[in-house]
C-alpha cells in the first residue's frame, strides 16, 4: 500500500468518520492521540467498506504494535460502512521523530526539568525513611497504584539507584523506548516507571558504582530526559537515610513534600525522626508518617500482634512535629500482611491482589488522603509583575 495521502474510493465510508475514529486512538506509551503526534501514515478507503490505515511507529521494535493495531482496528471497524480494517506498520524517519519529540517537549528545551517550571501542576511525593528494610519500596509502589486507579496520571521514579525495585514490583521490567534521546518510560498497571535496571547492561544483577555527583546527575536525567507527560502525581522512593539523593531531591524537587515511612519498632523511629528532619535544612514540607507492619490480628484467637513492638508511627510524628514547630501527622497504619511482600516479589501488588485485606484497604485509604491535595501553584514563582500604571 501506498499512503501518500488520505483517500477514499468507496463514497459509502465517510472519510472525516474515519479520520475522527482515528483521533479516539492513544498511543499506549504516550497516551496522546495518534493523529496528533504524526503516527498516522495515510488512510484509503477501498470498494466494499475496507479500510486499510498506515501507521508510524517510533522504533521498528516497538513493543506495543500489536496493541496499536487492535486499538486502530477496534476504533474504526465502529464507522457505518466498514466492513474490514487493514493496519500496514512503518517506521518514522530522524525527521519524523525530532518533529514527535517537539510535540511531546511542548517547545521545551532539552535537558530542562519540566517540574520546577511555573505552569507545572504536578504533586511530588517524596517516600522516605530511616533505614532499609521497613517497607518504604512495597509502600511507594501501592500508593502510586492505588492513585492510578483513582484516574490519576502517576508516575514512580525509583530514585534508590543502588538498591533499585520498583521495576518488579510493578511488573515494568520491559525497557523504555527511546525517541530522539527522550525516554518513554515503560508502565505497570497504569504508573509510569523509571529506574536505574533498564541502564545496566549487566542487568538486574549489576550493581551501581556511584558516587555523589553521579548520583545526582542521574537523578537529574530521570527528571529532565523521561517523557513524563503531564501528571496528576510524581512520586519518588528515595533510598534509606540522609544521603545524597535525598539532598539532591531537595535541590532539583524543592517543592516536593516528604513522607516517612517507619515500623512500629523504637529503632527504626529514632532514624526515620532523622530522615524527616532533614527537611528543616532543605526547606521542604513533611506532609506525614506513615507505619508499616503495625498489629495485625492473631489467625488463632483474633487477639492483636505486635510482632514489631507499638507506637513508632506516632513517635516519629510528635518528633517531627516538635522539630517544626506544627503538627505533622500519623497517616495510616498498615497491618503487617505477608502478601504485601509477596506481591512485590512476584510483581502483583496489594492493593490489587488483595484490596479488601486490612493492609490493603489501609494503603488506598492513606492513597486518598494523599489525593485531597489538589494540583495547584501554591508556593510557585509565577514570573509574573504588576501591570504599570
Amino acid at each position: 500500500m501506498a499512503f501518500s495521502r488520505t483517500q477514499s474510493s468507496d463514497s459509502s465510508v465517510s472519510i472525516d468518520e474515519v479520520n475522527a475514529a482515528l483521533a479516539t486512538v492513544n498511543d499506549p506509551e504516550i497516551h496522546r492521540p495518534i493523529t496528533e503526534i504524526g503516527m498516522v501514515k495515510g488512510v484509503d478507503i477501498r470498494k466494499g467498506g475496507v479500510v486499510e490505515v498506515g501507521v508510524f511507529l517510533t522504533v521498528s521494535g516497538c513493543p506495543m504494535k500489536t496493541t496499536i493495531i487492535d486499538r486502530v482496528t477496534d476504533a474504526v471497524m465502529k464507522v457505518a460502512g466498514v466492513t474490514k480494517v487493514s493496519v500496514e506498520l512503518d517506521v518514522m524517519n530522524d525527521e519524523q521523530r525530532a518533529n514527535m519529540k517537539q510535540i511531546l517537549r511542548g517547545g521545551r528545551p532539552d535537558k530542562e526539568n519540566p517540574f520546577t517550571k511555573p505552569g507545572s501542576l504536578t504533586k511530588i511525593y517524596a517516600i522516605a525513611s530511616g533505614k532499609g528494610g521497613v517497607g518504604k519500596s512495597s509502600i511507594t509502589a501501592n500508593l502510586a497504584v492505588s492513585l492510578a486507579q483513582r484516574g490519576y496520571s502517576v508516575g514512580l521514579l525509583d530514585a534508590d539507584v543502588y538498591g533499585h525495585s520498583i521495576p518488579r514490583m510493578l511488573n515494568a521490567m520491559a525497557p523504555p523506548t527511546m525517541v530522539e534521546g527522550l525516554i518513554m518510560p515503560p508502565q505497570g498497571y497504569g504508573v509510569r516507571v523509571i529506574s536505574m535496571l533498564p541502564f545496566k547492561p549487566g542487568g538486574i544483577e549489576q550493581p551501581v558504582a556511584f558516587r555523589g555527583p553521579m548520583l545526582h546527575r542521574a537523578l537529574e536525567q530521570f527528571l529532565s530526559d523521561v517523557w513524563w507527560g503531564d501528571l496528576d502525581y510524581l512520586l519518588l522512593d528515595l533510598p534509606p537515610g540522609t544521603g545524597d539523593i535525598a539532598m539532591s531531591t531537595a535541590q532539583l524537587l524543592p517543592h516536593a513534600e516528604i513522607v516517612v515511612v517507619t515500623t512500629p519498632q523504637r529503632g527504626a523511629a529514632d532514624v526515620a525522626i532523622r530522615a524527616g528532619t532533614l527537611a528543616t535544612q532543605t526547606h521542604q514540607k513533611v506532609l506525614g508518617v506513615i507505619e508499616n507492619m503495625s498489629a495485625f490480628p492473631c489467625p488463632h484467637c483474633g487477639e492483636p500482634l505486635d510482632l514489631f513492638g507499638a507506637g513508632g508511627g506516632q513517635l516519629v510524628a510528635d518528633g517531627l512535629s516538635k522539630a517544626f514547630g506544627s503538627e505533622i501527622p500519623l497517616l495510616g497504619q498498615i497491618p503487617f500482611d505477608v502478601r504485601l511482600r509477596e506481591g512485590g516479589d512476584n510483581g502483583e501488588p496489594l492493593v490489587i491482589a488483595f484490596p479488601e485485606s486490612p493492609a490493603g484497604a489501609e494503603i488506598i485509604s492513606i492513597a486518598g488522603a494523599l489525593a485531597t491535595t489538589p494540583r495547584g501553584l501554591a508556593g510557585m514563582s509565577l514570573n509574573i509583575s504588576p501591570a504599570g500604571r
